[in-house]
């Protein structure tokens, strides 16, 4: 009966990939304090680098959050 929702979304933009290059993300789950989720997260171009930074989301009730949302 939950889910979780975005909080926070901080991320770098450190090289520009060309058009129609294969970019792969990760997301690595750091911490849990509560019912916060801190993630690094990452992308690659191949071998390089091309963004970095950290997601937070939150772990809510499916059914209140729906309601309040108005879906």
């Amino acid at each position: 009966g939950e889910t979780t929702v975005g909080v926070r979304l901080e991320l770098d933009h450190l090289a520009p990939s060309r058009v129609g290059t294969s970019v792969a993300a990760t997301a690595v789950l750091e911490e849990v304090a509560g019912r916060r989720l801190d993630f690094a997260v990452a992308a690659r171009d191949g071998s390089r680098l091309v963004a970095r930074g950290r997601v937070t989301r939150a772990v809510v009730d499916r059914a209140s959050f729906l309601e309040r949302a108005g879906a």
